[in-house]
């Protein structure tokens, strides 16, 4: 990590404590004030008329006054280490002081004698990244779809915030995810956190966790590379090991465990996507971790904060559980034999679908459609009439549909039911299940939907007809629909992690 601004020449040190203070043409309040300066800005002492400093601002290189009680005095010796890692430590956990923190790490690193123990290194690294992980959300949330408005006073700080911290070599990556701009911390701070060996437990947690984000992952980024993303991310919170989770306070390692969850599920659908034996393996491997991590969480050691990171881990893992699942291309339905198959399509990466019986094989199946989607030919299942067939198909890795293939009078058609009415390459995440096939009176068909939009998390289960994909009744809880508690479908029931 590079610290932008020199500090080594620097004998006497202010360090600005207040947002929009002002550096004055001269030592008084109605001087011309020629600066608003940040907390945490930098500043070389040079002299001090009346209850003024006199200043250098090297960022802005231009000297000025600036009232002493608007900043704090040190210098950048190993003497001066000891208060400055005080100061850090107060500063690291309020929120709005990220930049005056910034600037006291700067100091702290600068001053640190050679012979400074590696845990006090660890602990200022990792308030940095704390810190600047922090900001970098508050900047994000401040744009985000849904949320008030911010006045121009908390735009105009959080820049200046985000400017000054950048001073200090704090790097930002801008995104732009569903019209919204992302800030995120680049994670150069956590980095250095894992690869040292006296961090703590909590603190490789919570590097781990700041360089896994979720939301920081860009959108527009390749397959391939998003692949090797995710496997590194994987990589990552490999670090926090299995003796680290068992002496991590209770909170963070469900964290780690949601966080593992997720990014395992991702994992899993990359590998998936590559139709290849070897990849296929990985895919049923990564799964399993998936699912295994889930089933660590205990709601009950959670924030409220952390069940909205629960339910989105849920519902990734949920995407991708079949991935888990033998993969299996055959289903029976009473005296005849409906055969969902899966071929390669005409360009690479597309899989086509093909509904086939006994009298219509893949040369003329009863049914042909095409994508570039995940297709999980474990999933079908075929009513008792053998006239619906349902099937799990993943276009994304936070996005799953059903497709239910029916006959007409006209023939086979395919109808594609959406977790909800979103934007899977925003923001949104979502999973709609097949749950069992009603047996009674008209075909209908059971369907469970959970789904993240626009910041609008969503369960419910239903029970639709099959012939017009109209929704006969609908409920929070299957306990509520007696369709439910008579012909939901063993394996949904067993397999689902919407009942968790």
């Amino acid at each position: 990590m590079v610290i932008a601004l020199s500090l080594s020449a620097l004998a006497s040190l202010a360090i600005v404590t207040q947002d929009a203070s002002p550096l004055r043409a001269a030592p008084r309040d109605s001087a011309t004030s020629q600066a608003q300066l940040t907390a945490g800005d930098a500043l070389e002492v040079r002299g001090q008329r009346l209850d003024y400093l006199q200043v250098w601002d090297h960022r802005r290189e231009r000297g000025g006054f600036i009232r002493a009680s608007q900043v704090k005095l040190t210098g950048t010796t190993a003497a001066d280490a000891p208060e400055l890692l005080a100061w850090l430590r107060f500063v690291r956990d309020t929120p709005g002081q990220e930049a005056l923190g910034a600037g006291l790490a700067a100091a702290w690193l600068k001053a640190a004698p050679a012979q400074t123990p590696a845990a006090d290194t660890v602990e200022a690294l990792d308030a940095l990244g704390s810190m600047a992980d922090r900001v970098a959300r508050r900047a994000s949330s401040s744009n985000a779809a849904g949320n008030a408005q911010p006045t121009a006073g908390t735009n105009t700080r959080l820049t200046a915030q985000l400017d000054g911290m950048a001073t200090y070599g704090v790097r930002w990556l801008s995104l732009e995810v569903a019209g919204q701009m992302r800030i995120c911390y680049d994670g150069e701070a956590f980095r250095r956190v894992l690869a040292q060996p006296a961090a703590t437990p909590e603190q490789r947690a919570r590097a781990a966790l700041g360089l896994t984000r979720h939301d920081c992952v860009d959108p527009a980024t390749p397959v391939s590379q998003r692949d090797a993303l995710d496997r590194w991310r994987a990589d990552v919170l490999d670090r926090v090991t299995d003796a680290d989770m068992a002496t991590l306070p209770e909170l963070w390692r469900q964290r780690v465990f949601m966080r593992r969850a997720g990014v395992w599920a991702s994992v899993a659908f990359g590998q998936a996507r590559r139709q290849e034996a070897a990849a296929l393996t990985a895919s049923a491997q990564a799964g399993q971790r998936a699912l295994t991590a889930l089933a660590a969480v205990n709601k009950n050691e959670l924030t409220d904060d952390d069940l909205i990171e629960l339910n989105d881990a849920a519902m990734r893992v949920g995407a991708s559980r079949w991935a888990a699942e033998p993969a299996v291309a055959v289903t029976t339905a009473g005296n005849q034999r409906l055969r969902v198959l899966t071929i390669p399509g005409s360009q690479p990466g597309e899989t086509c679908v093909l509904l086939t019986d006994a009298s219509h094989g893949p040369q003329q199946p009863l049914l042909r459609h095409c994508t570039f989607s995940v297709v999980w030919p474990a999933s079908a299942s075929v009513n008792t009439a053998g006239t619906a067939v349902s099937l799990a198909v993943q276009p994304l890795a936070t996005w799953r549909e059903l497709w239910l293939m029916k006959r007409t009078p006209d023939g086979w058609v395919l109808d594609v039911l959406p977790p909800a009415t979103g934007n899977p390459l925003g923001t949104d995440i979502g999973v709609v299940e097949f749950a069992g096939w009603v047996g009674d009176g008209e075909p209908r068909v059971l369907v469970s939907r959970e789904a993240r939009v626009d910041g609008r998390y969503n369960r419910r289960f239903e029970v639709s007809r099959i012939a017009t994909g109209e929704i006969d009744k609908q409920a929070s809880t299957p306990q509520l629909l007696s369709a439910f508690q008579r012909w939901q479908d063993a394996g949904w029931k067993r397999q689902t992690v919407m009942l968790r």
